[in-house]
């Protein structure tokens, strides 16, 4: 059997085998993001911020070292956000990107670390393009094949653009909200698990789309 969820995400998802619920998702994350681009027009990348949810949070933070009460530093979240950006590698980083209808490919994350907003974790962390990329259409998805975390857009400037020219245009695009049919089917996930090569998370996606003349 392949492994499990809990198993393959290591430090960010290490706590989740005693948080596991009745039904998929287990963990949920709060998005902000901004897509950037160089002085020449082209995308270069996308920087991102992830707040955790208080429960993931909590179990995530056990053990972790800390001078003062109620306080971790970025320097006492670092082993764990190494470990966080090790493990989402195998996911994508759950970020997606094409232009022009063509797929675009991510060099490994950059400028990584952790922050803690009692009661919450955020992870901050940039994700180069290997190429830059020019297009008139440009669609930036975030989202979990298997449906293990959920990601949602945060109620205020969700995402920005960095650099990009001033005529292009951007926009979001809200997750499919579930199906009665597509809820069973989230029930049973944690019977018969997907994999990281699964597309079925993709009709739950984020959608960022960024429209240049």
């Amino acid at each position: 059997m392949k492994r499990t969820r809990a198993c393959a995400l290591a430090a960010l998802l290490l706590p989740l085998s005693i948080m596991r619920a009745e039904a998929h998702p287990h963990v949920w994350v709060t998005l902000h993001s901004e897509i950037l681009y160089s002085a020449d027009g082209a995308m270069t990348g996308v920087r991102h911020a992830w707040t955790f949810d208080d429960m993931f949070s909590a179990y995530a933070l056990q053990g972790i070292h800390h001078a003062k009460k109620g306080q971790y530093t970025r320097e006492e979240l670092a082993s764990l956000a190494q470990l966080n950006v090790d493990s989402l590698k195998e996911y994508a980083y759950f970020t997606f990107a094409r232009a022009d209808g063509r797929k675009l490919k991510f060099s490994e994350p950059v400028d990584y670390w952790l922050e803690y907003r009692n009661p919450e974790l955020v992870l901050h962390f940039t994700l180069p393009l290997k190429a830059p990329a020019t297009a008139k259409s440009l669609q930036l998805e975030v989202y979990d094949p298997t449906i293990f975390v959920d990601f949602e857009f945060a109620k205020e400037k969700p995402v920005s653009l960095d650099g990009a020219p001033a005529q292009c245009l951007l926009t979001v695009d809200l997750p499919h909200q579930p199906t009665p049919a597509e809820q069973l089917k989230l029930s049973q996930l944690d019977v018969t698990p997907l994999d990281a090569s699964s597309a079925y998370g993709e009709i739950f996606a984020n959608k960022m789309l960024v429209k240049c003349p």
